[in-house]
């Protein structure tokens, strides 16, 4: 070994965002959520065959997703709860 390191196995893998996708689409936006699942599967398995601009790509692209459900999800909280407020009958 000459102590030069190269981009192999050893490289630090790109997180997945799994958890948060599953989160996202349980309660808050169920397509985006479906759309940041198999986003955040595509970086797990980029990590896996150790191709990490793929990963990293992938991965920025669920978070990206996941962001957006967590906003629409907060949004339509927001709305549900001024509707009962000013409404209280239904």
């Amino acid at each position: 070994m000459d102590g030069k390191m190269t981009g192999g196995p050893s490289a630090a893998n790109a997180p997945t965002y799994l958890g948060w996708s599953i989160f996202n689409t349980l309660c808050c936006c169920l397509p985006l959520g479906i759309a940041a699942i198999v986003f955040s599967c595509r970086a797990d398995t980029a990590n896996t065959i150790g191709d990490g601009t793929r990963a990293h790509e992938h991965s920025r692209t669920a978070r990206n997703l996941n962001i957006a459900a967590l906003v629409i999800g907060i949004i339509f909280l927001i709305i549900i709860i001024v509707i009962k407020v000013l409404n209280p009958n239904s």
